[in-house]
């Protein structure tokens, strides 16, 4: 289900509406009688999120410094 109000109305009534977004309502926003934006419910994470997993990553490659001192030493 859309519902439509106007700017003016969005802008007094923000809280309600994004209630409304956020239990699964369309709220579509109208400037002048044209639609102009939409509020909906951002989806909730699939997973948790997991603090540190790029700790354990291999950032750095066997040899990355190699390339930079060859610049250096041509100085």
């Amino acid at each position: 289900m859309s519902t439509q109000v106007n700017l003016y109305e969005a802008k007094t009534r923000l809280s309600d509406l994004v209630e409304r977004a956020a239990a699964g309502e369309d709220i579509v926003i109208a400037k002048n009688g044209r639609p102009r934006a939409r509020l909906v419910a951002v989806p909730d994470r699939t997973a948790p999120r997991v603090f540190g997993r790029w700790r354990a990553a291999e950032v750095f490659r066997d040899g990355w410094e190699d390339d930079l001192t060859e610049h250096f030493d041509e100085q």
